[in-house]
């Protein structure tokens, strides 16, 4: 009987009213990564369904081909939950607005809008934008949250637009209504393909200046104006649904190279704020270090054309300023995004610094932008972001020619709450023992090739491969061992600071410049550096004991930018190279570039400062290991 009352026969809303079965109810729909990437690979391989290589026709390079990718089931997706991140296709039917004192969050219906089961079934249950438009402006102007319904019935008028009068030229402190009109068109039955495609999809909401969500536009104007501390609110919408464009498979040139851009420590917020530590020639007013540093990327990018671009952690200020982290994550690799280059993130310790929105989520939003290749890793391993790149030949044979490792070095081991109850850190974390477990399982994964590697040119896709002549070929030891391995995190370890390795022309190898700044390795250690980095070799099969990992990349110590040999591997640091990020007069923003040639055997790697414009900027141009490398 009560089955029946409660969930089957409901005259009054009662326990079981979220459980309502009807043609609206579908299945409990988890956002899978193919959902969010689509095919999006992390292991430089083939796109996932590419044909094998005799498959391939002449004239078209293994990474370019795809075929067509598993589609999504749209019926599938929930309705009733919002999810901008997923590819809906379904049109609004109806948009209102809310405004409560009783945070919606804690699972409150009180500021639910009114409906019927008979309305709930016609036009869909009404789903709530979690993103409150009063965010910022105290809890005495409650919480102002946007509501619509969504809906799969082929007779019901959809939503074609929304607009805002335009008040801005009228408003001041005391601003009049804003009000939101939004426009119905036909039913989903009678619209077009064409029509279907255009309509309104989803609503989010963006809080600062910059630009909004992948594929979303910003609806003028704001909902909010920018008031002192308090930042601009602006609705957005998207309209039918829009995949970012993934990254191909990470793979040497012909001519056998790749080029890694490092950018080390943006520390993007979602304020607008000022240039730091810059001189008074820079043109930087106000409020506009993120878009200068933004600017100054795209400069480096055309300069350089790296094929992979790696940001090494802080990419979000953290400290008070990211508490939003999703409109701060829209902006960071757009400089990048823009040029169609793939990118990959590790996280710093500022990263987790959001106010509740924990990496886990973070990759998952940067999943969901365009060329991105970053992943989760295992969940069973220490920290977010522990996951494996493979660049790959250019030939047919697809060999794996040099490894890429990312590790999470965590934020803070320890801290304090102050007397407002707030987290004071007192020491940084480090990499701990099951990440050091996971990276010689990962190793040990990895097959043997046989190096110097030679490109297989039975069927060259119509390229011309670059031969040397017989009277330029350099005799070469051949060995069966590992392709060469670059690592990177945030968070350099102890043996950073270690006395350099000297080398046989009895010169130290330490390049750059670093005793700026104090150190930035923690004080602890789970040892990763003997245990993982020296136990990993190339190969099991000689006696010189030499270490797949050849160089280490850091980032978090702004003006350190020094590579150091220690026991015969690299530890590189990017410098700083944001104006939103701690800095020095007198040392110029910077980025470090790795230029890796011959098949993966040679690693070089140099520095490109602001400098005149970047004119002439190249420092510490060193080879670290391959031909000419210093030892």
């Amino acid at each position: 009987m009560l089955i029946f009352i409660f969930i089957l026969y409901q005259p009054t809303p009662g326990p079981g009213i979220t459980q309502r079965l009807g043609w609206q109810s579908w299945e409990t729909v988890t956002p899978s990564h193919q959902d969010l990437t689509a095919a999006n690979t992390t292991t430089g391989g083939v796109p996932a369904g590419s044909p094998p290589a005799e498959q391939i026709p002449d004239g078209v390079d293994w990474w370019n081909v795809t075929t067509t990718e598993e589609k999504v089931d749209l019926a599938s997706l929930p309705l009733d939950v919002w999810a901008p991140l997923l590819p809906h296709d379904t049109g609004l039917s109806e948009i209102t607005v809310t405004r409560c004192f009783v945070n919606p969050r804690l699972g409150s219906s009180l500021c639910d809008p009114d409906s019927t089961s008979e309305k709930d079934a016609i036009r869909g249950n009404w789903v709530r934008v979690d993103r409150n438009l009063n965010y910022e402006s105290g809890y005495f102007s409650g919480y102002l949250n946007i509501y619509y319904r969504r809906t799969r019935r082929q007779d019901i008028n959809l939503i074609t637009d929304i607009k805002f009068p335009s008040f801005t030229t009228c408003w001041n402190q005391w601003s009049p209504p804003l009000y939101m009109w939004y426009k119905v068109g036909k039913t989903s039955g009678d619209m077009t393909v064409a029509e279907r495609s255009n309509i309104i999809t989803e609503l989010d909401v963006l809080y600062g200046d910059d630009i909004p969500w992948y594929s979303f536009e910003k609806l003028e104007p704001p909902t909010m104006l920018h008031r002192g501390q308090q930042q601009t609110a602006w609705l957005t919408m998207r309209r039918g649904v829009k995949t970012p464009p993934r990254a191909p498979p990470l793979h040497f040139s012909h001519d056998g190279r790749f080029k890694i851009l490092q950018i080390a420590d943006l520390h993007y917020s979602v304020a607008a704020g000022t240039c730091r530590e810059t001189p008074a020639s820079l043109s930087c007013p106000n409020g506009s270090d993120n878009l200068t540093t933004t600017s100054l990327i795209a400069t480096v990018l055309a300069i350089e054309k790296p094929d992979l671009v790696v940001f090494t952690g802080d990419q979000l200020n953290g400290q008070g300023t990211s508490w939003d982290p999703k409109s701060v994550i829209a902006k960071f690799s757009r400089a990048v995004a823009e040029q169609g280059i793939p990118w990959a993130v590790i996280f710093g310790n500022h990263d987790e610094e959001t106010g509740g929105v924990w990496k886990e989520e973070q990759v998952r939003l940067m999943q969901a932008l365009p060329y991105s290749i970053v992943e989760p890793g295992p969940k069973d391993v220490h920290g977010v972001g522990n996951y494996v790149l493979k660049v790959k030949s250019a030939d047919p044979s697809k060999t794996h020619l040099l490894t890429l490792y990312f590790l999470d070095s965590g934020s803070y081991s320890s801290g304090v709450f102050n007397l407002w109850g707030f987290f004071r850190p007192t020491a940084y974390d480090w990499i701990r023992q099951n990440q050091i477990d996971w990276f010689l399982q990962e190793s040990a994964s990895i097959s043997p090739i046989q190096r110097p590697f030679i490109p297989d040119t039975s069927k060259d896709f119509g390229h011309s491969w670059e031969r040397q002549s017989s009277d330029q070929l350099t005799p070469q030891t051949s060995k069966l061992a590992k392709p060469n391995a670059m690592m990177f995190f945030h968070m350099p370890l102890p043996e950073t600071y270690a006395k350099a390795d000297v080398g046989t022309s009895g010169r130290v190898l330490d390049v750059g410049i670093s005793g700026l700044e104090e150190k930035g390795s923690a004080k602890g250690s789970d040892g990763f550096f003997e245990k993982g980095i020296l136990k990993a070799l190339e190969s099991d099969h000689v006696s010189n004991n030499v270490q797949e990992v050849k160089v280490i990349g850091h980032g978090h110590c702004h003006l350190t930018d020094n590579c150091r040999r220690v026991n015969g591997v690299w530890f590189c640091f990017g410098g700083g190279g944001s104006y939103s990020g701690y800095g020095k007069l007198g040392f110029d923003r910077r980025f470090r570039i790795y230029d890796i040639s011959d098949y993966g055997e040679t690693i070089r790697t140099y520095k490109r400062t602001e400098h005149d414009g970047f004119k002439d900027s190249v420092l510490d141009d060193v080879v670290l290991v391959g031909k000419g490398a210093r030892t």
